[in-house]
């Protein structure tokens, strides 16, 4: 079984037959799906969809249950939670839907954690990380673009000189380098590279 294109999240089944693993879809299994979108609704009241998968909670005055459904609390709609609540031991804890998410110092609203300067992010060395609300995901550095080479996503040195996005000289000649490119004014001229007298 070979898969030209490569199964991102997913295995290769057949020629070019991808079965991706839960939580996404595509043909190259590359897109997440958003359950929350899914007939039957997996959440009884409110879903937040996440990459791979998805998170339930309650409107106000309900609490999520194990099972996903949603149960009338007069304790939680006194404590009027942002997401929804759940009672441990007779006390009422508000929740976060997703781990990128932590409760504020109200106790009832979700911040943002910033896993780019927590440290909390794993990037590879040639993708820097971008921080979103409840998660985060990794780009490929300024200079790089991400291509399917030898069976797998990699972040590959964008040639300015062959792609004509430097900003050389007309007098000048364009030498690429990995993730950037320099600029050097052609023989009978002098100058930067951008400027060229």
């Amino acid at each position: 079984a070979t898969c030209g294109h490569g199964c991102k999240y997913g295995e290769c089944m057949g020629p070019n037959k991808c079965k991706c693993f839960p939580g996404f879809t595509g043909k190259t299994c590359n897109q997440d799906l958003n359950e929350c979108g899914l007939k039957p609704r997996p959440c009884e009241h409110r879903c937040m969809n996440t990459h791979g998968s998805y998170k339930c909670y309650c409107l106000n005055g309900y609490m999520l249950m194990p099972d996903g459904t949603c149960a009338s609390s007069r304790t939680c709609a006194m404590v009027n939670c942002q997401y929804g609540c759940e009672e441990v031991k007779g006390q009422v804890q508000c929740l976060c839907p997703s781990g990128g998410l932590q409760l504020g110092p109200d106790g009832r609203t979700c911040i943002d954690i910033d896993e780019c300067s927590t440290g909390k992010a794993v990037c590879s060395y040639n993708r820097r990380c971008v921080n979103t609300f409840g998660s985060y995901y990794c780009k490929c550095q300024l200079g790089y673009e991400l291509k399917y080479t030898s069976g797998r996503y990699n972040c590959v040195d964008v040639n300015e000189c062959v792609a004509n996005t430097h900003r050389c000289n007309l007098h000048a000649e364009c030498l690429n380098t990995e993730g950037s490119f320099q600029c050097r004014c052609k023989q009978g001229y002098r100058g930067s590279g951008f400027d060229c007298a």
